[in-house]
């Protein structure tokens, strides 16, 4: 049996969800859906796990924070000392409070960046990198939901989708 990818096309959020939580328990495993925005509620029906982003984020502004105080620590103390203000220029801890506003913002920078250029890279969607959109149509005002036979063994998925009211029912090989 050759593997196939199945497309069933829909054109309104409620009736996606419905037909999801139908497939899903008739033993089918939706491999993803495509939407021209969120659907709040679908992914706990189809099984998509929590992103662990928030964590790559924290470590981007661990590291954005670690760089920006050794490097005020070298440029102010070790390489260019100068006397701002009457600040001592030997001793990074005397001088801490003046480059906390420093460190905050560089923390935030890479943070923000390192969690922008992860999500790029996760999804496949950085520049020069081939788009994965099964039909164009879900970028305006359709909502594909993508099932592969080789998730799904042993389960009649044409049989149950004849039932969740599906616009279009497209099959390929792959």
């Amino acid at each position: 049996m050759a593997n196939k990818v199945i497309y069933a096309v829909y054109d309104d959020p409620e009736v996606l969800k419905s037909a999801a939580r139908k497939l899903v328990s008739g033993g089918v495993r939706v491999r993803d859906v495509f939407s021209p925005f969120p659907v709040h509620g679908l992914d706990p029906i189809i099984g998509v796990k929590r992103t662990r982003l928030g964590i790559v984020s924290f470590m981007f502004g661990l590291g954005g924070l670690s760089l920006a105080i050794l490097g005020m620590s070298y440029f102010m103390i070790w390489d260019w000392p100068m006397n701002i203000g009457g600040k001592p220029s030997f001793s990074l801890y005397e001088n801490l409070p003046a480059f906390v506003p420093v460190a905050f913002e560089f923390t935030v920078l890479c943070a923000a960046h390192g969690m922008a250029i992860t999500y790029l890279i996760r999804n496949k969607t950085l520049p020069g990198m081939p788009a994965r959109n099964p039909d164009p149509r879900s970028t305006d005002d359709k909502f594909v939901m993508e099932l592969r036979t080789e998730d799904n063994h042993g389960v009649e998925i044409a049989d149950l989708l004849q039932g969740t009211h599906a616009l279009e029912i497209n099959e390929r090989q792959y």
